[in-house]
């Protein structure tokens, strides 16, 4: 892999601005390294925190990173040829040190969800680098963050960026934000050469002759003999031709036709472009519109309606989430259906002959990107599939890899998107299926704001505007009201046989008594330990409880994990219930008449019906209407559509309609985005 260098102006980012951080050293955190007398993070520098807390990349910038092959070598003993440096503070880690370390033990494993969130958020990406902060920063343990790139759709429009926030993110902020080490183009660039072969094999195949298909796709060389590129041997083995892929003139003139034209229904065709940014106006567009893409022979324009979707809710992000290995990921990219033939027969990507291609583009971005928290503990980050439309969850690579780094005695955090009826489930059952890891702990966090919300007696929260006063002000009926939110997703988790520690994220306006009674109703209700967190504004310190009651949570040695439903064996609707009865709280599921056709139709194909099912709908209520707050009982689900997503290996069932693009507000994000050149070199401002 090559090693992208930067100058000495990307070098000098590095200097503390003036408002931010102070960052102590004390000498207990001096070591060697991987064989040092501490057993934690040995570059790891507890902050100083100032009140109030600094703007977001006003602490980011303010913080003195370490080289980020001294952060992972001096901390899990590797060298250069395992870590490629992509400038000084981010890079990537070699898969092979998976395959170097596979016989080693590996460490707890603890995954942080939660709860049905406000539109605000409640800080769990937040939670997740506090945590780690703690664990390693101030109780002396090996840990590995492990969390999701984030789109830059979301940083440029509402939401802002997703790298954590206060005294407990992931650092440069701006790397984080933005290109990162490129994955997400990666991913733009090879969804959509697989988008132009689609229209393109259908424009030849309107446009030409099967001969001169066939003439084409294996045209005869110097010596007059025709060869088959390996890139065809899957599309020979579908049509059980792989007994002739030595031998293309051993092909009957009806297998060659049956070779060449895939005979594409233009109606099916579901794989759209890509745009890793939030454009409403490319939700539908029209292709094939200039006179080049008429075909003469059919005396016809070979246009169609189709749209953009973001680059994160491409199969391919997921299938990078999910994939173990190169081989691996070669194979669910070769596996993706993107449309069917005019005899309703799937075709994938290894039909139109772009899996290696694919591939190719796609092998630099499966190597996880090695990052740093404010308190210099290690990250990686890798891959970003939303939770609402997807499984919400980072890769399996990076669990793997860092399972092993830390050692039995270490900690691997990973982030689930939304609450434990989202990501959470998802991670469960779709994740860990494909991994056979098996969590130790589960973190759910939870705000006092968000319980308020869930009493469904308090007004709702809105972006962009001042929050009433029933969220600043003590409530303790509301706390108590709408506990039972909290309440569900603490059963959710202990369904799965997995503990559950409750991380209140504590916020300015929470009082005391408010936060006592939400510890009270976590206890009392599954939860192994519920704490006060307040990381955002103290860094680690602010989490070392939270810590304690996680590695208490993982040598108790009590998490008995399992999957809900036998992805094998249960019937479609048999899962899909399952979760419905046990995750979210309802009691039934109606199909709409094309969801039905479709699961019926699915039944009937062994490869189809034995994968998981991944639940597409409201991040905010348990249910699939976003109104129903709190623990809603009893209702019924509708499932609107279902389609499969054979390369990443799973099942989406839509119970609503989700935008697969989102669109820009009145003032985006990007207003307060630009560079400050008062400084040299000119650093960003505005993010967010």
């Amino acid at each position: 892999m090559r090693a992208i260098r930067h100058g000495p102006a990307f070098l000098a980012a590095a200097a503390p601005a003036a408002a931010g951080v102070l960052v102590t050293t004390p000498s207990s955190l001096q070591c060697d390294g991987w064989f040092g007398s501490r057993k934690g993070c040995p570059t790891a520098k507890p902050v100083t925190p100032k009140s109030p807390v600094p703007s977001d990349i006003d602490v980011s910038q303010a913080t003195p990173l370490t080289p980020i092959k001294e952060v992972f070598g001096k901390t899990f003993g590797l060298g250069d040829k395992e870590l490629y440096s992509y400038g000084p503070y981010k890079g990537k880690i070699s898969l092979q040190t998976y395959d170097r370390l596979k016989n080693q033990p590996n460490g707890h494993y603890v995954v942080v969800v939660g709860i049905n969130p406000t539109p605000l958020g409640e800080g769990k990406s937040t939670t997740t680098v506090g945590l780690s902060q703690a664990l390693g920063a101030h109780l002396n343990q090996k840990v590995l963050t492990c969390i999701r790139q984030p789109s830059m759709g979301p940083t440029f429009g509402i939401k802002g960026g997703a790298a954590g926030g206060g005294y407990s993110q992931v650092v440069p902020m701006e790397e984080f934000n933005l290109h990162m080490t490129g994955d997400i183009h990666a991913i733009t660039a090879a969804h959509n050469l697989f988008a132009a072969a689609i229209d393109t094999r259908y424009y030849h195949e309107n446009t030409s002759t099967p001969k001169g298909l066939w003439d084409k796709l294996c045209p005869r060389d110097k010596t007059g003999q025709r060869h088959f590129e390996p890139s065809m041997y899957a599309r020979l083995e579908k049509l059980g031709l792989s007994h002739k892929t030595n031998d293309p003139e051993s092909l009957t003139e009806e297998e060659k036709v049956q070779f060449c034209v895939l005979d594409i229904d233009p109606d099916t065709i579901t794989w759209k472009r890509v745009t890793d940014c939030s454009d409403r106006y490319l939700r539908k567009v029209d292709i094939g519109k200039n006179k080049t893409e008429f075909s003469k022979r059919q005396d016809k324009q070979l246009n169609r309606e189709t749209g953009f979707a973001i680059t994160v809710s491409s199969e391919i992000m997921a299938i990078l989430a999910l994939a173990r290995d190169l081989k691996d990921l070669r194979s669910r990219l070769g596996n993706m259906i993107c449309c069917f033939s005019k005899q309703g027969v799937p075709l994938t990507a290894d039909d139109f002959g772009i899996t290696g291609a694919l591939t190719v583009l796609m092998m630099e971005a499966l190597p996880p990107t090695t990052m740093q928290t404010v308190e210099g503990t290690p990250a990686l980050v890798h891959a970003g599939p939303f939770a609402n439309i997807a499984h919400g969850n980072s890769s399996i690579v990076s669990d793997l890899i860092g399972l092993k780094l830390v050692g039995k005695d270490g900690y691997v955090l990973t982030e689930a998107g939304f609450g434990s009826d989202m990501g959470g489930e998802k991670f469960f059952n779709i994740k860990c299926y494909y991994s056979g890891l098996k969590p130790d702990c589960a973190v759910i966090v939870c705000s006092v704001r968000a319980l308020k919300l869930h009493s469904c007696m308090a007004p709702k929260v809105v972006a962009g505007q001042a929050l009433s006063k029933e969220y600043t002000t003590e409530n303790i009926e509301l706390v108590e009201k709408g506990a039972a939110n909290l309440v569900a997703h603490i059963e959710n988790v202990r369904s799965h046989g997995v503990q559950a520690v409750v991380a209140i994220n504590r916020f300015a306006t929470d009082t005391d008594a408010e936060l006592a009674t939400v510890k009270r109703i976590a206890e009392a209700n599954g939860a192994r330990a519920a704490v006060v967190a307040e990381h955002f504004a103290k860094g680690g310190a602010g989490a070392k409880d939270l810590g304690l009651a996680v590695m208490d949570a993982c040598k108790s040695g009590q998490s008995d994990f399992k999957l809900l439903y036998d992805a094998k064996k249960d019937p479609i609707k048999t899962k899909i219930l399952k979760i419905v009865q046990n995750v979210y709280g309802g009691s039934n599921v109606q199909y709409s008449d094309k969801a039905e056709a479709i699961i019926s139709k699915y039944e009937q194909d062994p490869a189809i019906r034995s994968l998981p099912v991944c639940m597409s709908k409201t991040q905010y209520s348990l249910s699939d209407d976003p109104s129903k707050l709190g623990a809603p009982k009893g209702f019924t689900i509708t499932v609107k559509d279902i389609y499969v997503s054979a390369g990443a290996g799973f099942l989406v069932v839509s119970l609503g309609e989700i935008s697969f693009i989102p669109g820009l507000p009145i003032k985006p994000a990007y207003y307060k985005i630009d560079l400050d050149f008062s400084c040299n070199p000119p650093k960003v401002v505005g993010l967010s």
